[in-house]
């Protein structure tokens, strides 16, 4: 599932995110889902506070660069 990416100036990005464990309540989710919104937006990169989570969580995918 997408998920919104959040604008410049929302409130979440100027939050100290929070540390997680592998535990974090649907974890395997939300890196699908953010997978999934990072390459539907042509990304190569994504943090979980630019979909509104205050968490410290981001993918990157280097394949274009190698």
């Amino acid at each position: 599932m997408k998920l919104p990416i959040v604008a410049y100036g929302d409130p979440v990005l100027k939050k100290k995110a929070v540390e997680i464990t592998s535990e974090y309540n649907g974890l395997k989710e939300l890196i699908s889902n953010m997978y999934e919104t990072m390459y539907g937006a042509y990304g190569v990169g994504l943090a979980a506070p630019q979909v509104g989570r205050s968490i410290r969580l981001f993918l990157v995918d280097t394949t274009p660069f190698a």
